[in-house]
């Protein structure tokens, strides 16, 4: 078992993901996406799908990224 470093807590089916050489250890995917995933910098959401990028600051989408880049011309690619 291992404890998860985000909750705490000690489960017999925690995983480990490594990212950006670094190891990590969860209990969920909640916690993964907790401590791992970008946050959008304009409604503060965590960005879970593809998201977009404007000078190397994430968004969780075109709205977002053109509502704080001051009308970027930024499309989603659904």
């Amino acid at each position: 078992m291992a404890r998860c470093e985000v909750c705490g807590n000690d489960y017999d089916m925690s995983f480990e993901v490594v990212a950006a050489g670094a190891r990590h250890v969860f209990d969920s995917f909640e916690c993964a996406a907790h401590k791992l995933a970008p946050v959008c910098e304009h409604c503060g959401c965590r960005v879970l799908g593809h998201g977009t990028q404007v000078g190397g600051r994430f968004y969780c989408c075109a709205h977002c990224a053109r509502e704080a880049e001051q009308g970027a011309a930024v499309q989603d690619r659904a």
